[in-house]
């Protein structure tokens, strides 16, 4: 049965009060998920920089993707429930959210918005039950912030087939996934086009990066395309120029101000478990002076966060959304999780290093949150033209 509240001790507002019962309920179900099937296993996943694939059979069985007691009929929930879902799986781990998200947001996404009402139709149910999983393939090795124009992998069309060749890096699931969408100059006309790519396509080879201080369990993708051949049926029909890829990613950058915010406060309740645990000076640690100096500042950081999360999402839903919205919150939000979860991990001390006690999980994992989907210079530039009306971009 679920509680009164999901989050009695992170949401000191009491956000999570603008949800409605059955969303409220769907957090929940989401929620048992995670404590009893997928943290037991985070750790030894985390350590041996693998993903446990036995849990996206259990994930497909949460109807959470769109989920058909709280969309009424709609494609999708409320921005607000998904912000509240993010927040679920980044609380428990980033790696989990950013699998999730890759599927459920980026994915799902590019099919609802850059697709043909043909495609999503034939697409959509595949990508919400996990029969296909799928990634989303737009940076490259010479090109991150910076994609737009530096954009080099290449469609060259011939009848109604396409050839695509280049580079993608850094594939969130690209090695454990069925389809990319592959993002691609058009040498025609110079145009960004993106198409659903089965990745056993002949000339696609996909390696795993490994090495990773960050995210260990999230399988990153280098990948070669080496003249692999996409039908035209494939090209997603309303993707055709960067513009529209943008439009995507402004969306993108809300999920991960969305986790974010999970993950402070993830690092929030496991400091806050340890301290009232440990012993120290034959004191409890949560009674001292200066542990809860550091508790106090790391729930400030995470009520701010949740706040500014919570209106960018009421924005989403009232169609105000703008660039500099997403783009805003995205770099103040991941600027406190990185503070929030540093004095986390130094509330607990040496034990802050072990896995085992989970804040050292979500400090090392926010260095990767802190830059994927844009740069902290990167967004400030973006809200820095929208309130000047002046570009600063070189």
């Amino acid at each position: 049965m679920r509680p009164g509240q999901l989050y009695p001790r992170s949401d000191l507002y009491g956000y999570e009060n603008l949800l409605s019962d059955p969303e409220r309920d769907k957090l929940w179900q989401l929620r048992q998920f995670l404590d009893e099937t997928a943290a037991p296993l985070i750790d030894r996943h985390w350590e041996a920089g693998t993903f446990p694939t036995e849990l996206i059979p259990e994930v497909a069985k949460l109807d959470i993707v769109s989920p058909a007691s709280i969309t009424a009929g709609a494609d999708r929930p409320r921005n607000l429930f998904g912000g509240f879902r993010t927040f679920e799986w980044a609380r428990t781990d980033a790696s989990l959210n950013t699998f999730f998200g890759g599927q459920a947001s980026l994915f799902r996404t590019s099919i609802l918005d850059g697709g043909s009402p043909e495609q999503v139709e034939r697409w959509d149910p595949l990508v919400r039950d996990f029969s296909i999983l799928g990634g989303f393939a737009l940076t490259e090795p010479e090109s991150g912030s910076d994609i737009a124009r530096g954009l080099s992998t290449t469609a060259e069309r011939t009848g109604d087939d396409w050839t695509l060749s280049g580079h993608k890096r850094w594939i969130g699931n690209a090695p454990i996934a069925s389809h990319l969408i592959v993002f691609a100059r058009d040498v025609a006309d110079g145009a960004v086009k993106g198409f659903i790519v089965p990745t056993s396509a002949p000339g696609m080879a996909i390696t795993n990066i490994t090495g990773k201080t960050a995210l260990r369990i999230v399988q990153n993708g280098d990948i070669v395309l080496d003249r692999v051949v996409v039908n035209e049926r494939d090209r997603l029909q309303r993707i055709t120029s960067f513009r529209d890829v943008s439009n995507i990613l402004r969306f993108m950058r809300s999920d991960v101000a969305w986790g974010a915010t999970g993950v402070q406060a993830g690092a929030y309740e496991a400091a806050l478990d340890y301290v009232r645990e440990r012993r120290q000076f034959g004191r409890s640690l949560g009674s001292f002076q200066l542990v809860q100096s550091h508790l106090s500042a790391i729930l400030g950081n995470l009520t701010a966060s949740l706040g500014m999360v919570v209106g960018l999402s009421q924005k989403q839903d009232a169609g105000t959304f703008n660039d500099e919205d997403s783009a805003l919150a995205k770099s103040w939000v991941t600027t406190r999780m990185r503070e929030s979860v540093a004095r986390a991990r130094e509330i607990v001390g040496g034990n802050g290093i072990v896995l085992a006690n989970k804040v050292a999980r979500f400090h090392a994992d926010a260095e990767a949150i802190y830059t994927y989907e844009g740069t902290k210079e990167i967004n400030d530039l973006v809200v820095g033209r929208a309130v000047t009306g002046e570009s600063a971009f070189l």
